[in-house]
């Protein structure tokens, strides 16, 4: 390992400031010194909005303000029960603020569990810390897979590559040198090294990157962006409606200035569809805090939606379809060296790499290292190159330089030892090739003419769970695509005994183009020796035919393609960078958590999507109804609180138990389009049932006291045609579904028989002939509304 001495001079080239800190770091009285001094990484790195936020964002809504003008002006000018829709916004707000703020302390502790905690170098010791407790100056140690958490200069390297594309968007990665600079939010691909740190705190990218990654977002989501979208229209029609309202009845006020007010507040909130926002949100919140209880952390809420939209999973093998360790089965030498010689070569190759990966360690625990042998130069392993090296000291003077890696990789095609290769692969085993090269490492072509000595055979440790797993994605309709850098042959094999069955394709022999590229993942299953880029080239080229791609993995060679992905999911164990670029972590490694995000994901989207129709539905007929009214020149037919009591038993209640039930349908897009097509008719048909009703109710009563049977019989046809809106909303019936749907029915038919409750609602059904009127009007409707939605369905399919 090479290093940069304390105090030396720089190349003008890389202007940053010169390390002047020895190699066994920082001291204790020099860290609580620039403690002190406020030199620390502070930046608070927040997995979700503080309370306040939470409080101001659930309060403080356009629609809450206009409801709650309308509510004090209700509470000096009408009956309490007339007000009745402002305690339920109240209750509504608090419901929301309290699921939230549990989803808040669920996302908080499962980011604890999640956080990165560098290696930094104090008093000559290697210790882990907290971000939060990095001070400027700290050596910090890098390897394979970390994330690079504040900007410094390098101060030693071994082999040191470190891919800054999250930064630059350039994706080869950057060989680094004593002295070369790094910056936060870039991670090691390759080799080893330690830095100094010189920006830390706000002052570093990190602080940007580190406070984003964990955030509680509802933003970049089709179902919010559609939901606002709705609300952008309906504040449109909502305002120039409510005007005209407010003007004919003041106009139009045989009953009295109270009356009338009373009247037109009741035409005026229905139009407010604030219990969708309320309950998305809710929805969500919920979402949240049930994976949490799986040890499922969400960094970005969005991410339940889009997992609930994949229809292609793209799996890294190792660490997801297997377990991370590896067991050494077998030793099949090639050449005359004795086995023993061979056994020296390879615990020399394990202890000269300080981080080895799952498949070095499984030879360090096969192969104890010799004290005998020096490593002076080392070549780390990179998923690029496909293999690692090491030249050593073998004592008496000899040197030799020896690689291990892939065979396919490191051998001619025409190399006998690939037949032995390739039968070990089949049966599902990992193959490396051990081989003597005849240059040096730091010669790029290395590999060339490089003398085979021996194969080390390792067995993969399959998951207990990835064929239960992969069997729910094949019953889901969502495709599983294995993406490996190991041998295609071997993952093909490891994909079989698991129930995966396609065909396995050597990436090498993947055509560039984008389009060739895609009709081949459309028709084959399983790719071996796929390289980094690869990985992101194929989820582009997945995604350029229209499907919405999700990316599995652990390692740092994944990054790249969970970063393009449109859902990327990383295990908890995984490497700090593959944990910083994913939307879903794992955080116990376990694949099978997987169907559990994605039902939730379904649940959430499949469920609001249904619910939003009811809310829409009332939003269109009150609009409607106020037009008629305005052109009519009559009374409003509704006091609030009969508006009150038909969105609790018909929209509120079922909503808030419809959009909590299970959902296993995959989401589809276009979710305006979806919801409307279906909301329009229904509140339509509504509508005008409703009013003609209230105009042959208008016909049929006279004299004092009229308004109450008339307002009485327009209640009765527009819950009657809003329950068959739900029982359709409902299906496919279930035993719990009906009984919900028979449940509001009682509970409007209580308020009906009973008197106190005919009181308080100010409804009482006069004579015989119009109830069964307005009856005969609302199952005409029904039936118009039901014909109306089967055609809407076949000709305007989802």
């Amino acid at each position: 390992m090479t290093h940069i001495d304390a105090g030396a001079e720089l190349d003008p080239a890389h202007p940053v400031p010169v390390p002047s800190v020895p190699p066994t770091g920082l001291t204790a009285s020099q860290v609580a010194e620039r403690t002190a001094r406020g030199q620390v990484n502070d930046v608070p790195v927040r997995s979700s909005r503080s309370l306040a936020e939470i409080v101001r964002a659930n309060v403080f809504t356009r629609f809450n303000a206009i409801i709650g003008v309308l509510w004090l002006i209700m509470l000096f000018v009408a009956p309490i029960q007339d007000s009745l829709f402002g305690f339920v916004i109240l209750a509504n707000t608090g419901i929301g603020i309290v699921q939230e703020w549990r989803a808040k302390k669920t996302l908080d502790s499962l980011a604890v569990i999640g956080e990165v905690r560098p290696t930094v170098r104090r008093d000559g010791t290697a210790t882990t810390v907290g971000t939060s407790e990095i001070v400027l100056d700290d050596l910090l140690e890098i390897g394979p897979g970390d994330k690079v958490v504040v900007d410094g200069v390098c101060v030693e390297t071994d082999g040191l590559e470190i891919d800054e594309s999250l930064l630059t968007g350039e994706a080869d990665p950057v060989v680094k040198h004593p002295g070369d600079p790094v910056m936060s939010g870039s991670f090691v691909v390759a080799g080893g090294g330690a830095f100094q740190a010189t920006r830390v705190g706000r002052e570093a990218y990190a602080a940007q990157l580190a406070e984003e990654a964990s955030r509680f977002t509802l933003v970049h989501s089709e179902l919010r962006t559609g939901i606002s979208t709705i609300l952008k229209y309906v504040t449109w029609m909502m305002v120039p409606t409510a005007i005209g309202l407010v003007i004919s009845q003041l106009v139009v006020k045989q009953h009295g200035f109270k009356d009338s007010v009373a009247r037109t507040v009741g035409g005026i909130v229905p139009m407010v569809p604030e219990g969708l926002v309320l309950l998305t949100s809710v929805a969500f919140a919920i979402g949240v805090i049930r994976l949490g209880r799986k040890q499922c952390l969400v960094q970005e809420l969005p991410a339940i939606e889009g997992l609930a939209r994949v229809d292609t999973v793209c799996l890294d093998k190792t660490g997801t379809l297997t377990e991370g360790g590896m067991d050494v089965t077998g030793l099949r030498l090639l050449d005359s060296h004795p086995e023993p010689y061979v056994r020296q070569v390879l615990g020399a190759l394990g202890e000269s790499d300080p981080r080895p990966n799952a498949s070095l360690k499984a030879i360090i625990n096969a192969y104890p290292d010799t004290e005998e042998w020096r490593c002076t130069e080392s070549l780390p392993f990179s998923s690029a190159r496909k293999y690692s090296g090491a030249t050593f000291n073998e004592g008496g003077g000899e040197t030799s330089t020896w690689l291990l890696g892939a065979p396919d990789v490191l051998l001619a095609d025409d190399d006998p030892a690939l037949a032995e290769t390739g039968r070990l692969n089949e049966e599902g085993m990992r193959v490396l090739l051990l081989a003597r090269a005849a240059g040096d490492l730091d010669d790029p072509h290395v590999a060339r003419g490089a003398r085979p000595a021996a194969l080390v055979v390792l067995e993969q440790r399959l998951r207990s769970d990835a064929a239960d797993t992969l069997r729910y994605f094949a019953d889901q309709n969502v495709r599983a695509k294995v993406i490996s850098g190991d041998n295609a042959v071997s993952v093909g094999a490891v994909a079989a005994k698991l129930g995966l069955k396609g065909t396995a394709v050597d990436a090498r022999r993947l055509p560039a183009g984008r389009e060739e590229m895609a009709r081949k993942l459309d028709e084959a299953t399983v790719f071996g020796r796929v390289t980094p880029q690869q990985k992101r080239d194929m989820v582009g080229a997945l995604q350029s035919r229209g499907h919405t791609v999700a990316m599995t993995g652990d390692g740092v060679n994944d990054v790249l393609a969970l970063k393009d992905a449109d859902i990327g999911v990383s295990m908890g164990s995984g490497s700090e960078a593959t944990r910083a670029v994913a939307q879903i972590v794992l955080l116990n490694n376990s694949f099978a958590t997987l169907p559990s995000v994605v039902a939730e994901g379904r649940r959430v989207i499949g469920n609001i999507t249904r619910v939003a129709t009811l809310f829409l539905v009332k939003t269109v007929y009150s609009v409607l109804l106020a037009l008629l009214v305005v052109c009519w020149q009559v009374e409003y037919p509704f006091l609030p609180r009969h508006l009150t009591l038909l969105s609790t038993l018909t929209i509120g209640v079922p909503a808030f138990f419809l959009a909590l039930a299970p959902n296993k349908e995959r989401a589809r897009p276009h979710f305006v389009r979806r919801v409307m097509r279906y909301a329009v008719p229904g509140g339509l048909v509504a509508g005008v049932a409703t009013f003609v009703t209230y105009l042959l109710a208008r016909h049929h009563y006279t004299g004092p006291g009229s308004l109450d049977a008339e307002t009485s019989a327009a209640t009765l046809t527009l819950f009657l045609i809003s329950m068959w809106v739900l029982a359709i909303i409902a299906r496919p019936y279930t035993w719990w579904r009906v009984a919900l749907v028979a449940a509001m029915g009682a509970a409007f038919l209580l308020v009906l028989v009973v008197p106190e409750l005919q009181r308080f609602f100010a409804l009482k059904l006069v004579g015989m002939q119009m109830p069964w009127t307005a009856v005969a009007v609302a199952v005409a409707g029904s039936a118009v509304l039901e014909l109306a939605w089967r055609w809407v369905g076949r000709r305007f399919p989802a």
